[in-house]
This record gives C-alpha cells, structure tokens and sequence, in this order.
C-alpha cells in the first residue's frame, strides 16, 4: 500500500510541476506554436468519421456475413 502511494503522490507532483511549468511558459511566449484548435477539432471529426465508417462496415459484413460467403 505504502508503494502505490509513493508512486501516486510522485505522479500527481510530477504532473502538477509540469502544468506550473507550461502556465508559466504561456506568460512568457504567448504563441508557442501550439496546435490550433480548429486543427484540433478538424483532427477529432476525421478520426470519428473513421471510426463510424468503419464501424458501419464490420457491422454490415458481420450483419451479412453467411450470404456473403458463397460469392
């Protein structure tokens, strides 16, 4: 218990140093070249139209899959 605990506290002062260290760098270099959030959301759609699409797919062939077997 005591070693799940050490490394949890270690995650959460690691993450928690890094935030105050990317806050900090925003202050001072406002435009860091980050990605933009139109990229982002642009990014996010094609992935879920990606996954729809194939989705769709394995459904249709799963949904038909012994008529399909004697082409």
């Amino acid at each position: 218990m005591k070693h799940t605990a050490a490394r949890t506290y270690r995650a959460a002062h690691w993450l928690t140093t890094r935030l105050q260290e990317s806050l900090a760098e925003a202050k001072q270099r406002p435009d860091r070249g980050d990605i933009s959030t139109t990229t982002v959301i642009i990014w996010v759609a094609a992935v879920t139209g990606a996954v729809l699409i194939a989705g769709t797919i394995a459904l249709v062939i799963t949904k038909y899959n012994g008529k399909l077997s004697g082409l």
